[in-house]
């Protein structure tokens, strides 16, 4: 018996057919009038749709209340960050009890100096449904903070300017910026990103002199080419200002000494199509991590700023066909270099005298390690984080010189019964149909039995080169306590395995994303881990597009999916030049204007392959204000299964009105999102 009230009827839009034609090829859109977001129809399509989400899940909304209850358990909510010191101060983000959002403060020379509290989240989102602090900067005397906001979650920010001598917001104020001020060493210019209101590009920087309000800001730099962003940030020693132009695979540099602001910024290196490289600085040099030359993995040069071109860039570490190098961080003695091979990254520290070149020691399997916030320059100890399946994350420092390691803090779970030697964590290899090999990270409880009867979870992203890599989550422990297994399918177009992983699954070879997970799920099954009775997708934005289409082409494999802010009218929107990202978006998915791309992207589009057939149980989220998969593709697409699925599946459309792509702001508003997801999946296990 289903614990859903399917009495109710779901809404349908109305179809109000729209011919879409394209290279002589012509789709009909029944529900293309949903993208009108003035249009007071569409709003109340929207509320029904609420209505009916709530009636159906209502027989369960209790649990979900519970569920939010044992996930609020488990975290410390008067906990805090480990200081760091930067420029004469120590700065720590705390939270306090049942408060939803961060305080942001620091202390003079000592931790036990008295705090200053920089920005209380708590009281700036007062009056709003939405907050985000993006950032802020504090100027190079200290007295200033440059800071980014948005209540409405479209990711428009506002900088504004707080003295840290009076406490006073100055009137000084910026609209529709990427968030975050960079200082020079004056104290009183700032350069900053504005976005375009319409396509939110980040397409121009400006110089404003925070102390002459009333002088009209200077644009410094605005990019023509409408398949680049722009951002603008300052080295790590605070010597120089970078202009950063980027598209999907290719990028171009400029900088001005940051103590000669009304220069004119130079390049170091023009773009050309393809060449992808990263600029550190120390002393008289550039440091690049770079593509050039075939270095599909990247490697590591470095140029004199005097001569930055790329004939003159000499090679520090070279490119290697087993190993992608992903991140460089300079200290005043040291080299850190963090590295991945096989999947499994490293951290590798390297004198600048080259007396000494060594790996800070670590074994496994399915962990996570990475550098975290260093911005002291001159200090031989590094902080990293390490967390794994059954490990909290954990922050940890690093002295470079004697070679010890000190743990700072590991996450909390607050939760008495919680043992991290209850649970397995494991990486299985599965053979896709090209014979290549599939990762698989999975963690589950030791008391769960593996077999045909055992609920798995199983998660992907596949985009972007971005890596999924196998940490800890407290909230997971709620599956997981309940006989869940939780698996990650590490597929092709994520960076995983190196470079070749990620460009293997983009563009005319994307569909190999959404095979990896098909295979994936049948390796699960046939291992009898799980069963297709048993078995759940879930994925979210790009990987909300990997469900679309995987449920498409495989819907027997699984009970139900998780689809969040999924980006499933994929050849409609790419096909838009005045949605947010399109342009910037074509090294990715592919240009649509280009015939072999349409019917490529065609092919798989989930919007437009939806067909009569038993869907698996399917759970949509999506956000009013979302400014990358905008409200209406999710909205669509749960209208068109309805119309088409052949079962009793419950199709479920979660709509937040006042969030955008990221969901809820506010840590406990978070969690009621989460809970609700997990209400889902315990439902259709009769777990409730």
């Amino acid at each position: 018996m289903s614990l859903f009230d399917f009495s109710v009827n779901p809404p349908q839009p109305k179809k109000k057919p729209k011919r879409l034609t394209k290279h002589g090829h012509t789709r009909i859109d029944d529900y293309y009038w949903l993208k009108e977001r003035k249009n007071p129809e569409v709003l109340e399509y929207l509320k029904n749709e609420d209505l009916y989400y709530k009636k159906v899940t209502s027989n369960i909304s209790h649990n979900a209340d519970l569920l939010f209850e044992e996930l609020k358990s488990r975290i410390k909510q008067d906990d805090s960050s480990v200081p760091y010191f930067f420029n004469g101060y120590w700065y720590i983000t705390r939270f306090e009890k049942e408060k939803q959002y961060p305080i942001f403060a620091r202390r003079k020379k000592t931790m036990k100096h008295p705090e200053e509290v920089l920005f209380d989240c708590n009281e700036l989102a007062q009056g709003h449904s939405y907050f985000d602090l993006k950032s802020f900067s504090v100027s190079p005397d200290n007295t200033k903070a440059a800071f980014g906001t948005d209540t409405q979650g479209r990711r428009l920010y506002r900088i504004q300017i707080k003295d840290l001598i009076t406490g006073e917001i100055r009137a000084f104020k910026v609209e529709n910026t990427n968030g975050r001020g960079v200082w020079a060493r004056d104290n009183s210019h700032i350069f900053y990103t504005k976005k375009d209101i319409e396509t939110l590009r980040a397409q121009e920087v400006f110089r404003s002199n925070i102390e002459l309000p009333d002088e009209q800001p200077y644009s410094v730099y605005f990019e023509k080419d409408e398949t680049f962003s722009l951002f603008c940030s300052s080295t790590k020693s605070r010597d120089y200002i970078l202009i950063s132009s980027t598209s999907t695979m290719t990028t171009e540099h400029r900088f001005i000494k940051s103590d000669k602001p009304l220069s004119e910024f130079e390049l170091i290196q023009p773009r050309v199509r393809g060449l992808e490289y990263f600029v550190s600085q120390y002393q008289e040099h550039f440091y690049i991590l770079t593509n050039a030359d075939g270095a599909k993995n990247f490697k590591l040069v470095k140029t004199s700023i005097s001569y930055p071109l790329k004939e003159n860039w000499k090679v520090v570490i070279p490119h290697r066909q087993n190993t992608l190098l992903e991140d460089v961080d300079l200290f005043k003695d040291y080299i850190v270099i963090t590295e991945r091979r096989i999947g499994l990254s490293k951290i590798r520290i390297k004198r600048w005298d080259e007396t000494e070149d060594f790996y800070i020691p670590i074994k496994g399997e399915t962990y996570c390690i990475y550098t975290g916030f260093n911005p002291q320059f001159d200090s031989q100890k590094l902080r990293y984080g390490y967390t794994s399946m059954v490990t909290p994350n954990s922050i940890y420092e690093f002295d470079m010189v004697n070679k010890t390691t000190q743990l700072l803090k590991q996450t909390q779970v607050l939760d008495e019964v919680f043992n991290p030697s209850d649970y397995m964590e494991e990486r299985q290899w599965a053979i896709a149909r090209d014979n290549a090999k599939i990762p698989i990270s999975m963690v589950y409880h030791k008391k769960t039995q593996r077999d045909s009867s055992t609920p798995l979870l199983l998660y992907a992203y596949g985009a972007y080169g971005h890596t999924i890599d196998p940490g800890f989550s407290t909230n997971r422990l709620t599956l997981l306590n309940r006989g869940f297994v939780f698996a990650i399918a590490h597929v092709r177009g994520g960076e995983y395995l190196g470079r070749k992983w990620y460009e293997t699954g983009k563009l005319l070879l994307k569909k190999n994303t959404f095979y990896d997970f098909i295979d994936c799920s049948q390796f699960l099954i046939h291992k009898n881990y799980t069963s297709a009775d048993h078995l759940y997708a879930c994925g979210g934005s790009a990987g909300g597009l990997l469900v679309g289409a995987v449920i498409n082409q495989a819907p027997e494999l699984y009970k139900g999916a998780i689809a969040s802010v999924p980006f499933v009218d994929v050849v409609t929107t790419m096909l838009d030049e005045t949605i947010p990202l399109t342009t910037s978006e074509y090294d990715e998915w592919g240009n649509p204007n280009d015939e072999v791309f349409y019917e490529y992207l065609l092919s798989y589009s989930p919007y437009d392959n939806v067909k009569p057939q038993d869907y698996p149980h399917l759970y949509i989220t999506t956000g009013l204000h979302d400014s990358q998969v905008q409200y209406w593709e999710p909205v669509k697409w749960a209208g068109k299964i309805r119309q088409n699925k052949t079962g009793n599946q419950a199709v479920l459309l979660d709509i937040n009105f006042a969030s955008g792509h990221g969901g809820a702001s506010g840590r406990f508003n978070i969690l009621k999102e989460i809970a609700r997801q997990y209400n889902f999946l315990l439902a259709l296990e009769n777990k409730v």
